[in-house]
């Protein structure tokens, strides 16, 4: 009995151990504030692993590591989108049933560092387009994908609504004063990412969750940290 007692207690004692401990915040959010705690936790579980969605072979246009931006200044230092793993398998398998039809995706933001959605957040303060910092955005789990269609033999982007981050109900995906070509468009992205484990966002036509995305940590790691992964 006192053997089988003491072996529990080690057990115990390693599980601990291996438990990774996160800061929390002053929203009290358990937030990753680097890349070594990153790091522990991805070595624990490789689904947690970010990708870098370029690898996927998707082009990107990251506005926010320019000025060409809602807020008229860059945010990130490099020009980089990462996904969690789950994710970018997911979006590599709506690249290739988009491919068929000769059209592809085109990423506008990824991951997003907590310190972002902290600044974005000051000047707009709707959540129906900027995540309140006090709850965290899925963007800072590395779960969420801002995203349009383009035409994969011109590189062009297909007709949406609006252009990305416009904050009108133009945006909104059930507006529908529009031409049947730009409904059609918005209706095909919608399609497609649902049916691949994505959920729209009701106010965004380019914003998409991946499922699951709430057992992903949210995290500050910079960008600029994770340009190896």
């Amino acid at each position: 009995m006192k053997r089988a007692i003491n072996f529990a207690l080690v057990a115990c004692a390693l599980a601990c151990a291996s438990q990774v401990a996160i800061p929390a915040n002053r929203y009290g959010l358990h937030v990753v504030p680097d890349r070594a705690t990153y790091e522990r936790l991805a070595r624990r579980n490789p689904d947690t692993r970010l990708v870098d969605v370029a690898s996927l072979g998707i082009p990107l246009d990251i506005r926010y590591a320019t000025p060409n931006n809602f807020m008229k200044h860059t945010l990130y230092p490099v020009a980089k989108a990462y996904l969690r793993a789950p994710a970018a398998r997911a979006l590599a398998d709506v690249e290739r049933e988009l491919a068929q039809q000769g059209l592809g995706v085109k990423v506008f933001d990824a991951y997003r560092p907590y310190c972002v959605t902290e600044a974005m957040w000051e000047p707009i303060r709707n959540p129906d387009f900027v995540a309140d910092p006090a709850k965290g955005s899925r963007h800072n789990r590395g779960a969420a994908v801002d995203l349009t269609l383009i035409d994969l033999r011109t590189g062009s982007e297909l007709a949406m609504p609006t252009p990305y981050d416009d904050f009108t109900s133009r945006a909104r995906q059930d507006f529908n004063d529009l031409p049947p070509d730009v409904v059609a468009n918005r209706a095909k992205l919608r399609d497609v990412m649902t049916r691949h484990g994505f959920a729209p966002l009701p106010s965004e036509w380019w914003h998409f969750d991946f499922g699951g995305w709430e057992k992903f940590e949210l995290m500050d790691v910079p960008l600029e940290a994770l340009r190896n992964e």
